[in-house]
């Protein structure tokens, strides 16, 4: 089946099965404050990632925007300064460079953000592409694996002993309810997708990976006092539908765009709460490596509950972003 029926199957089935959930989706219900709190948010320049952001900074947080493009996430952070001007205590924003298709960018944000911060107690892995011609990284890896798993894979592994040293701290992970696209393998065979590219299925694998990465990190975490958690925010009008013309169709990108779509897609506002849910509450903060939609636990499919695929792909990641075997990232840092 071709990427735009594969595509548009898919989508029409999730906002069907969801249009009530628009209507009645899940709320953030926490009054938690954030004072004092440090908060990294990758990819918050515009979207879920800038109303997750402006959230943070009204309850008091030193937020801190890690963003690809300097000068949107420049005018983002000066736009929720103004919008936060009249809120009592409100935190402050800090902007950062961060390329997540680049190992050398990461590794020089996560050294900035350790030289002056000296603790981390929120990481919310927002950023991410979606469904874009077939390219590769400037380290070679399949663009939307490198970018969404494989670079927030480094960046969380650089953060880690810092994160852990700031318990108790929390780990959000923004994943999909596209983790059930494509066939459910890595393909660590063909990891580049060269033999075959599917714009769809590479970012189902890419959000599948964001799942048995959680359930990873989840496991590894125990006993520190950080938990985590994977999210699917919902089907939302944001920029990651700006490669569907080029990577599937145009005609998809204006059913995408359609007013009939619109109306069964939440809003950024909406599509943040259950980031903030497992940022926030009090209850979901004793909860770890579970899945969230609509600020409940959900169950992933099956393939994302693959405790064997878990471990393989973390000791893949490990080694495609060049860790040093003998790094230990679970020591207070």
């Amino acid at each position: 089946m071709c990427d735009a029926l594969v595509w548009t199957q898919n989508y029409l089935r999730e906002v069907t099965s969801n249009g009530m959930a628009w209507l009645f989706c899940g709320k953030c219900t926490s009054n938690a404050r954030l004072d004092d709190k440090v908060a990294v948010i990758t990819g918050c320049n515009t979207g879920i990632g800038k109303i997750t952001a402006m959230e943070f900074c009204k309850r008091g947080a030193r937020v801190i925007m890690a963003c690809r493009n300097l000068e949107k996430a420049k005018t983002a952070a000066e736009d929720i300064r103004q919008q936060t001007a009249d809120v009592k205590n409100a935190g402050e924003i800090v902007v950062k460079e961060l390329n997540l298709a680049s190992l050398k960018s990461i590794r020089q944000c996560a050294e900035d953000i350790l030289a002056s911060e000296e603790y981390i107690h929120l990481l919310v892995n927002n950023a991410g592409v979606m469904m874009c011609p077939r390219e590769l990284t400037e380290d070679g890896h399949e663009l939307q694996f490198g970018t969404n798993h494989l670079g927030h894979f480094l960046f969380t592994m650089l953060l880690l002993p810092r994160i852990i040293k700031s318990a108790p701290a929390r780990i959000v992970n923004l994943s999909s309810l596209a983790h059930t696209w494509g066939d459910g393998d890595m393909h660590f065979d063909d990891i580049t997708l060269e033999k075959s590219y599917s714009p769809t299925a590479a970012y189902g694998r890419s959000k599948l990976a964001n799942i048995l990465f959680t359930n990873e990190l989840a496991k590894r975490l125990q006993g520190t006092g950080v938990t985590t958690y994977s999210v699917h925010p919902g089907v939302i009008d944001t920029e990651l539908s700006r490669h569907l013309d080029t990577a599937i169709s145009p005609i998809v990108r204006r059913l995408y765009q359609s007013r009939l779509c619109t109306m069964f897609q939440k809003s950024p506002w909406q599509g943040a709460q259950t980031t903030l849910h497992c940022s926030l509450d009090e209850k979901a903060g004793k909860e770890n490596g579970l899945y969230y939609s609509d600020c409940k636990p959900r169950t992933p499919a099956k393939r994302a509950r693959n405790e064997a695929k878990a471990q393989q792909l973390w000791e893949y990641s490990w080694g495609a972003v060049g860790l040093p075997k003998d790094y230990d990232p679970f020591v207070k840092g």
